[in-house]
């Protein structure tokens, strides 16, 4: 059995709008992998009966977006109450924060502990080609933003690789911040809105999960961009975008 009261009280007193009875009923589990730096890598499984979907919700993959882990864990809590119109149950995976060491560096940080921007660390096609010019030549070198020196050279990205691998999801939701829109990659005709964000697909970039899972794995990706790093959306903007998401899952998954 994990022990919760550690992970709490480093998440509660990093994130915002999470308090200490949110995180202990996540009943959060150590998913045996770590970071740069050791620390656990958290998440929790929750599962319906039957045939099941099965979709990887994440939150920080950017330790600074701190709003993105706590989506996660608001999240976690309204899963525990299926709604009855899904057509197929959903075998539900979070991980609230990819990316602990950012999380909880002073002050949290885009990047890993190596200084690799994690969302730009997959294996896309050409990514030997693509990913270092678009860094030195679109980016002008931003720390924030390096590829890191090889594909998939961080534990982190490692774990979420395996994840895609092994647990096979049928849909990917990643949750970012701070620039109040919807983004997809993928098949599938992409949700228009989820709460107030409504889509406005940005591109695709070397090494993005978006790129490596839903162009060209064909798992789609919604990309959910908070309003706010560093505040959560209302409770009901939380459940609305919530109650979107599991509309727009049963309308093109649930079949």
């Amino acid at each position: 059995m994990a022990s919760y009261a550690g992970p709490c009280e480093e998440f509660t007193t990093r994130l915002p709008n999470v308090q200490m009875v949110l995180c202990q009923a996540a009943k959060l589990q150590d998913m045996h992998a770590r970071s740069v730096k050791d620390r656990v890598i958290w998440g929790r499984d929750i599962e319906g009966p039957g045939d099941q979907l099965k979709v990887l919700v994440l939150g920080g993959i950017h330790g600074d977006e701190m709003s993105s882990s706590s989506l996660v864990f608001h999240w976690i809590s309204l899963a525990t109450v299926p709604p009855a119109d899904m057509p197929k149950s959903v075998h539900w995976r979070f991980i609230p924060a990819l990316n602990p060491d950012g999380l909880f560096a002073r002050p949290a940080k885009r990047v890993n502990a190596h200084g690799v921007d994690l969302n730009r660390n997959f294996p896309t096609p050409n990514w030997a080609r693509d990913a270092r010019v678009y860094w030195e030549t679109r980016t002008r070198r931003d720390p924030r933003r390096f590829p890191g020196t090889k594909p998939l050279s961080e534990p982190e990205s490692q774990f979420l690789l395996a994840q895609i691998t092994e647990f096979k999801p049928n849909l990917i939701v990643s949750i970012h911040a701070p620039y109040g829109v919807l983004d997809f990659d993928g098949p599938f005709v992409p949700p228009s809105k989820l709460g107030r964000l409504y889509l406005d697909q940005v591109g695709i970039y070397p090494g993005s999960l978006g790129n490596y899972a839903g162009v060209h794995k064909r798992v789609p990706v919604v990309t959910i961009e908070l309003s706010s790093a560093n505040r959560t959306p209302s409770d009901a903007e939380i459940s609305q975008m919530w109650t979107d998401l599991l509309r727009w899952t049963a309308e093109k998954l649930g079949s």
